[in-house]
């Protein structure tokens, strides 16, 4: 997740993903080398597939927050890659491009989209949303949809650790050289997650309630290293947020459906399908494709660690 992903931004995204590109032509983000467009599927979110919206999901149909617009959450304050300038309302960045493609599918127009700022913890608590979906690097998880719905998956993930060079981390090859650091993450995130189940390092994990916080920790030399996904890793990395970091690996995706990031939904919604319905139909269409080429960093260059 989410700089969850999240971070104080020096807007050098655009810059920096095209360095990426250039010096890591033919890479796909933050899967291990698959795009995110080609292998996710509806079923990862437990919705039925459909090519594109049907009659069922038009405009004047859906039952949203308010009559004729729809509101949609993310986190505060949002980053680049996936935002840019903290002003989601803005349609630049990966996630506020893919929210307003969704919203076109679904019939709204750039004017009918509302956007509130909702932290990304009580986003997948349960109880009433104040939003029609939620858009913030959520993964989902099994757990979490005991909570809430989600669309089926826009973005296939992997999750990297940062650090600082010269730390103890900073030559690491393997998640048993890991084992003996002192690890941070943002709370509720699978990359807090992965800590926990895939690193398993010595001592307690450092929880934090951002990435900025984080980011910060690991800058002030509180923490070994960072757990983000990999956009995030590269933009933390390249932009000077956390000045001298790098990318230590990436944590290859185990076998089965891989992490993907889903639009988050009221558990039961009556928008849920539609939703799903309008993601499916822009992943087919090679809109999610286009839009990682313009605006996410590619994944090669961060190993991946065994």
């Amino acid at each position: 997740m989410s700089l969850p992903a999240r971070l104080t931004p020096v807007r050098l995204a655009a810059g920096i993903a095209a360095a990426i590109v250039a010096a890591l032509a033919g890479c796909a983000p933050a899967d291990s080398g698959a795009s995110s467009n080609s292998s996710t599927t509806s079923a990862a979110a437990g919705a039925s597939p459909s090519a594109s919206p049907s009659a069922t999901c038009s405009k004047d149909q859906l039952k949203t927050q308010a009559a004729g617009k729809l509101t949609i959450a993310t986190d505060k304050p949002v980053y680049e890659p996936w935002f840019k300038d903290d002003k989601p309302e803005n349609g630049q960045g990966f996630e506020s491009a893919v929210a307003y493609a969704v919203a076109d599918k679904l019939g709204y127009a750039k004017g009918d989209v509302t956007w509130t700022r909702v932290p990304f913890d009580s986003v997948i608590q349960p109880g009433p949303k104040t939003f029609d979906f939620d858009i913030n690097e959520v993964s989902i998880t099994e757990k979490r949809k005991q909570a809430v719905d989600f669309s089926s998956g826009y973005y296939d993930v992997t999750q990297a650790i940062i650090t600082t060079k010269g730390s103890k981390i900073a030559n690491a090859k393997t998640i048993a050289d890991l084992k003996g650091a002192k690890i941070g993450a943002q709370v509720g995130t699978t990359s807090f997650d992965t800590i926990k189940n895939v690193i398993k390092p010595s001592s307690d994990p450092a929880v934090f309630n951002t990435n900025d916080d984080a980011a910060k920790a690991l800058g002030n030399g509180q923490i070994d290293g960072l757990v983000t996904d990999l956009p995030t890793a590269f933009f933390i990395t390249g932009s000077g947020e956390v000045k001298n970091s790098q990318i230590v690996g990436q944590f290859a995706n185990t076998g089965g459906t891989p992490e993907q990031f889903g639009l988050v939904l009221d558990k039961g919604s009556s928008l849920t399908s539609c939703v799903t319905q309008a993601v499916d139909a822009l992943r087919s269409a090679g809109t999610f494709k286009q839009l990682e080429q313009q605006w996410l960093a590619q994944s090669a260059g961060a190993p991946v660690l065994q």
